[in-house]
């Protein structure tokens, strides 16, 4: 904890002084550029790797970067989906996984480990979509690949479950928001998206805009 209080008075004794106008602007409102959908793994930080400031980005973060159905229940992913549409008028929602992620990898391992988290375990109840396509195309495969698989598919499950949300529906028919489907792996910082047309995942350089996969 002590390195975190330290850091905490670093800022505002060495960075805040130097950045004073800008967080007085941002006090009186954001605007930010597009809603991060992503992991809480720490290892994941969207500011850093998307190289973002204070009020570029809407951001949240949670086990296995889960989108839940709309009206499932009350929750504060769909709070915060409907928020930043519908208010901040986002314009670009990314839903993010990641290498290595431990949720996809709990998910994998079955529920003897999930059987002490009752809690995750439901949750992740809402990546099922994904956990079949590995069932059912990708069972015989070893696991790092089948690990690999269920990050990506579970991108394009939450895609599918992010367009449940009226809000987002309503905002991607009229043009005002596009959704991206991406994968960060922490060891090489590459950055896969989703090309819709190509039916895969691609380096973000050679990317499109992208919706759910159908």
């Amino acid at each position: 904890m002590k390195r975190i209080i330290d850091g905490v008075l670093k800022f505002q004794t060495e960075v805040f002084p130097n950045q004073k106008a800008l967080f007085q602007q941002l006090s009186s409102g954001q605007r930010p550029q597009a809603l991060f959908i992503g992991c809480s793994d720490s290892r994941v930080i969207p500011e850093l790797f998307m190289q973002q400031g204070p009020g570029d980005l809407f951001v949240v973060r949670n086990a296995g970067n889960i989108v839940p159905p709309h009206a499932v229940a009350p929750g504060g992913v769909s709070a915060s989906i409907e928020y930043a549409v519908a208010v901040l008028g986002v314009p670009d929602i990314v839903i993010c996984g990641h290498s290595g992620c431990g949720a996809m990898t709990a998910i994998l391992s079955g529920s003897q480990q999930l059987k002490a988290l009752p809690e995750v375990s439901r949750w992740l109840n809402f990546a099922n979509a994904a956990t079949r396509v590995i069932e059912e195309q990708h069972a015989h495969k070893d696991e790092r690949t089948k690990l690999d698989i269920l990050v990506r598919e579970n991108v394009l499950a939450q895609l599918v479950n992010l367009l449940t949300h009226p809000v987002v529906a309503n905002a991607v028919q009229s043009k005002e928001v596009r959704l991206h489907g991406w994968v960060f792996d922490i060891a090489t910082a590459t950055v896969t998206t989703y090309d819709a047309e190509a039916g895969e995942f691609v380096p973000l350089t050679h990317a499109s805009f992208v919706g759910a996969k159908s």
